[in-house]
């Protein structure tokens, strides 16, 4: 056989095997498609104090790509919100973008809540409201009241907080973040909950999480090892990672 002969046969053999590729990736993304209604999980991300969605960038294309659904929600006078801190005087109508959009989801559809930082406080308020329509909930270094752990005693990591400001924030009084935040165990417990402890975050310490853990223990604690405050930026593989067993386990 000549070279030429060898070669033509070699590029044949090549071409057959990217159309058999091909159309084995077709007919996987079509199973995918007719399997995704059910299979697909909902997040719904929150953001930290003064942050906005976009701090999630890294994670919704993570999320996206898997073929979940994800949300990332603006809370008042943050990110794109065009609210400013001195119209949203009480926590309430800081907390009204996720509640809004809580509210806005049919009876039966249940998503994954996750919180960062101060938007612990935002998912523990909206599990208090909705436990119906939340299958797990996450914190990740995040301010975790409970019915024992009242919000009043987190006031040092709102102190904290505030020293990482990318937006004003509003500091709301203890007692309007306590009105507003009774969380019971009929409700607040009923939900799953999951806290993601950041192991090298300077801004809610470790020992600060662990102190929350301890008063208020979640049904599970990850660990994300060399993490910083910012852990969806720094370590975003490790914490969807975390995410997607989160989603299987208890969705």
């Amino acid at each position: 056989m000549s070279i030429y002969a060898c070669q033509k046969e070699k590029m044949m053999f090549l071409i057959l095997c990217f159309v058999l590729l091909f159309l084995v990736q077709v007919g996987y993304a079509k199973g995918s498609e007719k399997q995704s209604p059910k299979l697909s999980k909902h997040f719904v991300l929150v953001h930290g104090s003064c942050h906005g969605a976009w701090s999630w960038y890294k994670l919704m294309a993570l999320i996206r790509s898997s073929g979940h659904n994800v949300t990332a929600i603006d809370l008042a006078a943050s990110g794109i919100n065009n609210q400013q801190p001195r119209d949203i005087p009480s926590i309430s109508q800081y907390f009204k973008p996720l509640m809004n959009f809580m509210t806005s989801l049919p009876p039966n559809k249940k998503v994954v809540i996750v919180g960062h930082s101060l938007g612990g406080l935002a998912i523990a308020r909206a599990m208090e409201t909705f436990p119906e329509k939340i299958s797990a909930s996450v914190f990740i270094s995040a301010a975790m009241p409970g019915p024992t752990l009242n919000v009043s005693t987190l006031m040092k990591v709102d102190l904290a907080l505030a020293t990482t400001l990318m937006r004003p924030l509003y500091l709301y009084t203890d007692e309007d973040m306590s009105k507003e935040l009774k969380l019971s165990h009929k409700n607040y417990g009923s939900v799953s909950r999951v806290f993601i402890l950041s192991n090298e975050d300077k801004v809610v310490t470790r020992d600060l999480q662990e102190w929350m853990i301890e008063r208020n223990p979640p049904d599970e604690v990850e660990v994300i090892e060399g993490s910083d405050h910012m852990v969806m930026m720094s370590k975003p593989v490790e914490l969807f990672v975390h995410f997607l067993h989160i989603a299987k386990k208890y969705y």
